[in-house]
């Protein structure tokens, strides 16, 4: 299924209740589905990461859905590489935050 598929069948299925919810409880529910998969992979689930991710990928088009973003448009600026650099794969210097699993 193609990205603009799939956020054509979420805008079908979910819109009407998203739009009700209203786009901040709509966030707040993003934002859970990505807590659960944080929780995931914190605790190495990786057996349930391949639904988790489906659900946080849902959710993200409901948002952009209700933002009116068309997600292939938004991200054109990725099809030759790093917006930043140009390059594949991307060869911007910059600190990475340390994070301790």
């Amino acid at each position: 299924m193609e990205i603009r598929e799939f956020q054509n069948l979420m805008h079908k299925i979910y819109y009407s209740r998203d739009k009700k919810r209203g786009l901040a409880r709509t966030f707040v529910w993003f934002i859970e589905e990505v807590g659960e998969l944080a929780k995931l992979i914190r605790e190495g689930k990786k057996s349930d990461f391949k639904e988790e991710v489906g659900d946080v990928f849902a959710w993200f088009l409901s948002l952009a859905n209700l933002l009116d973003v068309n997600v292939e448009e938004a991200i054109e600026k990725y099809k030759r590489g790093c917006p930043k650099c140009k390059k594949i794969p991307c060869q911007c210097t910059y600190d990475l935050p340390s994070f301790h699993f």
